[in-house]
């Protein structure tokens, strides 16, 4: 499964039903699961950790040399799950220092010309779409979405089942089960037709609607709007989800 015209290093581990096409590229320093398939010219560089069942596509590069001042080169590394795709030209960074990864999990779907950087953190279920960049230490949570053309800046957060709407640019943290869009980028609306396709029922999806109406709406600070959210609105994990993220959030929420 492994043709004779690509290069894979003698040091290098690959598991079993592996395929690796011509012209591809696997460093030393690599380990790769199951059921993996690497397409031409594609390029997996000392460092990369991967899982089961993903495609790596041509001209995408995994494991890149970080473009971060600080990184000295140490061995780093960039940890991929399972049954992800990486498309034609993205370019997956790994971390800066030893004691930080760059981290993506399952079943994510990198389209083309993408740029994830060093010590970025991606759940499971995200899609980063064609073009986007996600600066240096960026955390992507479950289920999120980056359509084309975004630029994640540093250090900021995306929150689980929130979309970024194509060629925005946000310098501080999107929370939770939203839409962002304009210019500059800001809260839209609830993500409702992806909230219902993944099964939130219509009473829950009122309620992240009525938390996005204190907080945006209510003509206070957030602190008070959080305090308001807790005593008028159900607990549930989600609405939790949505206070947690914000009160953790180190650069506060766009507007």
């Amino acid at each position: 499964m492994i043709s004779p015209l690509a290069y894979v290093d003698p040091s290098a581990k690959l598991g079993n039903n592996v395929t690796v096409h011509p012209f591809a590229y696997i460093d030393k320093n690599v380990e790769i699961g199951d059921d993996n398939e690497i397409m031409p010219y594609a390029s997996l560089l000392s460092g990369t950790r991967m899982g089961n069942g993903n495609v790596v596509y041509q001209g995408a590069v995994v494991g890149a040399v970080p473009q971060d001042f600080n990184y000295k080169g140490d061995e780093t590394f960039v940890r991929i799950g399972d049954h992800n795709v990486v498309r034609e030209n993205a370019v997956i960074t790994r971390g800066t220092f030893p004691e930080h990864d760059t981290q993506i999990g399952d079943h994510n779907f990198i389209m083309q010309a993408v740029r994830i950087s060093h010590d970025v953190e991606v759940g499971s279920r995200c899609i980063v779409g064609n073009g986007s960049q996600v600066s240096g230490y960026c955390k992507i949570f479950d289920c999120a979405i980056l359509a084309s053309n975004v630029l994640m800046q540093g250090h900021t957060r995306l929150g689980s089942y929130s979309i970024v709407q194509g060629g925005c640019r946000f310098i501080k943290d999107i929370p939770p089960f939203i839409v962002a869009a304009h210019d500059p980028t800001s809260f839209y609306s609830i993500n409702t037709k992806v909230l219902e396709y993944a099964g939130f029922s219509d009473m829950l999806i009122k309620h992240i609607a009525q938390v996005y109406r204190i907080l945006y709406k209510a003509n206070t600070s957030t602190r008070d709007a959080l305090v308001r959210i807790e005593e008028q609105l159900p607990s549930s994990d989600e609405i939790k989800k949505i206070i947690d993220f914000v009160r953790e959030s180190e650069l506060g929420i766009i507007s």
